[in-house]
């Protein structure tokens, strides 16, 4: 099972931009599905985007769409979240999930994914 490590989080104004990372360990991130949730004091954890190794397609909630970015670095085994535009309401903790038998399509569902890391705390606030 794949370990993953999450970073670059932090404090940022409105408008602001941060790039997270999710760096894996114990495994390849080749053919596996990785995904990055949030989740806000008091609410349920959401899937934010997600990207499939063996083909590189990518997906995106509607609350990030023209602000994210997802992308990987097959060769170091790292997966990033590019986060511009940032509003007040993403702020949240963000993890990054993984599992090597799923294809990501759609909604996201957290049950799906198999290995987590800790989570990275994202702040937007002025």
């Amino acid at each position: 099972q794949v370990q993953l490590v999450e970073s670059g989080g932090g404090l940022v104004q409105p408008g602001g931009s941060l790039r997270l990372s999710c760096a894996a360990s114990g495994s390849t991130l080749g053919y596996h599905a990785i995904g990055w949730f949030r989740q806000a004091p008091g609410k349920e954890r959401e899937g934010v985007s997600c990207i499939n190794s063996s083909d590189g397609s990518v997906d995106y909630a509607d609350s990030v769409k023209g602000r994210f970015t997802i992308s990987e670095d097959n060769a170091e085994n790292l997966v990033y979240l590019q986060m511009n535009s940032l509003k007040p309401e993403d702020t949240a903790v963000y993890y990054c999930a993984a599992d090597p038998d799923l294809y990501c399509s759609g909604y996201m569902r957290d049950t799906d994914f198999t290995s987590w890391g800790q989570g990275t705390q994202v702040t937007v606030s002025s």
